[in-house]
């Protein structure tokens, strides 16, 4: 499916990302400056195994930013378990992938506040911090990079297609295979059931969600959600595992090319549920904002129990 695609940087993905979680998120007049932060302690996070990122030369840094915590910069990847009580436990598990443009990893906001969310409902949780593309080591260069760049010569750039954007994305394939591949070692461990673990992304975590469901291979996700991530068609395999999407109308990204995944896997006969918000922009997340997008989670959950992984398997 994947063969001979023609391998591209996603530059105008990236840029996107940083300037349309700026312009969505709350209160960015306020704090939406960078500030460098320590790497945070991560006890239980869990090296994956995957190696260092190739040709990789400056080191992970974290910084804050609307209000919550970003990494960037990650060469070897690693997954944090947020695991449920075991009296609430399901059996069912979700490996969580923050988004950030392959640049940064919302690892708050759209990582651990997930997890921890799931967790309180009984699934186990999998925070996966994947290796990212390299950027300025110096937060003031980091910062320049990441800001908005106006087309050249007035025109609105192409964006690269779903297929040109994942072609790049063996590293991050590699480490969600790993991912997949350790919280089945560690399932009884971990109470969790093999044949149901799923995977939700946000954003560029949404596309690598889909790239492991299309090209990861042993991976197979039992379920898939794909929050505000790219929306255009894909070829389905007979085998999809139902998949869940939430996006805002206005988001300035995912919305102006139709809804083409959507109606894919509606035609491929997969299950498939479609939440289009009025408002809430691109990168909302576990944000408590005042638009609809807001009950996205609770959406999420909802569906995730008509699926049945809300409770123990019967």
């Amino acid at each position: 499916m994947w063969r001979g695609m023609r391998s591209v940087r996603g530059r105008a993905y990236n840029a996107g990302v940083a300037l349309s979680v700026a312009l969505s998120s709350p209160a960015h007049a306020q704090n939406d400056k960078m500030a460098p932060i320590p790497i945070p302690a991560q006890p239980t996070a869990i090296e994956l195994g995957t190696g260092p990122l190739p040709g990789a030369t400056a080191s992970e840094a974290w910084h804050s930013q609307y209000g919550s915590v970003f990494a960037r910069n990650v060469t070897v990847a690693t997954l944090t378990p947020f695991l449920p009580d075991p009296a609430k436990a399901t059996g069912a598990a979700v490996i969580v992938a923050p988004g950030g443009g392959f640049r940064t990893l919302s690892m708050e906001n759209e990582g651990w506040d997930v997890a921890k969310a799931l967790a309180a409902k009984g699934v186990a949780a999998f925070v996966i911090k994947y290796r990212l593309n390299q950027t300025p080591a110096d937060m003031a260069a980091f910062e320049r990079a990441s800001g908005p760049r106006p087309p050249s010569g007035g025109a609105r750039q192409a964006r690269p297609s779903p297929s040109e954007m994942m072609a790049n994305l063996g590293p991050q394939i590699a480490d969600a295979r790993a991912a997949f591949a350790l919280i089945r070692r560690r399932a009884n461990e971990w109470r969790v059931d093999p044949d149901r673990i799923g995977m939700v992304g946000f954003s560029a975590g949404a596309m690598l969600t889909m790239a492991t469901t299309l090209a990861g291979q042993d991976a197979k996700p039992a379920f898939i959600g794909n929050i505000y991530g790219p929306v255009a068609p894909v070829s389905v395999p007979a085998d999809a595992p139902p998949l869940f999407v939430a996006l805002a109308a206005d988001d300035p990204l995912f919305t102006d090319s139709g809804f083409g995944l959507v109606e894919a896997w509606k035609s491929a006969k997969r299950p498939v549920e479609f939440h289009l918000y009025e408002q809430g922009g691109h990168g909302f997340g576990m944000y408590q904002k005042t638009t609809t997008s807001t009950g996205w989670f609770d959406a999420f959950a909802r569906w995730l129990d008509m699926h049945g992984l809300l409770k123990p398997k019967g």
